[in-house]
């Protein structure tokens, strides 16, 4: 579904955002999108699609923000997926690792082998052993897209504490939203994970003032997930989608995180 929708999103929001590598994929793909090409049309499925595309070009934007200063860092996608992002960001001097489950990067090894500069690397993101096969003396930015909302809050501090203690210099930059915004999206995989209390999930609704205090080793910043990077006043984009965007990022607390590690 996420490597469906980048492609959709090229496709209908093509002055945003374009995702050459999700197209590539999904024609080369021997896979039945048609359930998903139904929904093409739908007005909700067609704004998923746009907050996939600020959340893709919001996230990419700190990427190569952080390369500007530090051009031969590593850039990690955490949870990759069959996303390309890191390759998207690539400057020629920097490497990029993909990082998900063994039964993931098994797919992405078949589909999308990794590249010069790159690595793929199988593990579980709460086993920090994957520390030790990133290289950052170049410096390391770590990113992750669509991924914190599944984890528990105690895990995400853990993650961000132990990183901020093997990366100096480094940084992470991430997407979230408040409680509203989560008990939402919590409706799509709730009965599935047969996860009982959605209040132990992880969301933000000031990430100053709930994640700062985590270590005096954080720097933390926020903008909105919807309108805090790009404009969204192209002739693709209804008036509707941007007063929803509005909403997206007021009322449902949408943001993308930046944590530097001092």
């Amino acid at each position: 579904m996420p490597l469906y929708g980048r492609k959709m999103c090229s496709e209908k929001f093509p002055e945003l955002y374009t995702d050459i590598f999700a197209k590539n994929l999904c024609d080369s793909l021997d896979y039945d999108f048609s359930e998903l090409e139904r929904k093409n049309n739908s007005f909700l499925y067609e704004f998923g699609s746009l907050e996939a595309a600020m959340r893709q070009l919001d996230i990419m934007w700190e990427i190569k923000e952080y390369l500007k200063t530090y051009p031969k860092a590593t850039v990690v996608n955490l949870g990759c997926g069959l996303d390309e992002t890191g390759k998207a960001c690539d400057n020629g001097s920097c490497k990029v690792v993909n990082v998900d489950f063994p039964d993931v990067i098994e797919v992405r090894n078949s589909l999308l082998p990794a590249g010069e500069r790159e690595k793929n690397i199988a593990a579980d993101l709460k086993d920090t052993s994957w520390f030790n096969e990133i290289q950052a003396d170049g410096g390391v930015i770590f990113f992750a897209s669509g991924v914190f909302y599944y984890f528990l809050t105690e895990d995400v501090k853990a993650l961000f504490l132990a990183m901020a203690e093997h990366f100096a210099q480094g940084r992470i930059v991430f997407d979230t939203c408040g409680k509203t915004g989560a008990k939402m999206i919590s409706k799509t995989w709730l009965k599935q994970a047969e996860i009982k209390d959605v209040n132990a999930y992880f969301s933000v609704g000031d990430a100053q003032k709930e994640i700062a205090h985590w270590s005096d080793k954080f720097e933390v910043s926020s903008r909105g997930y919807m309108l805090g990077y790009q404009s969204l006043n192209v002739p693709s984009v209804k008036k509707i989608h941007r007063i929803l965007a509005k909403v997206g990022d007021n009322m449902m607390k949408m943001k993308i995180v930046r944590i530097d590690f001092e």
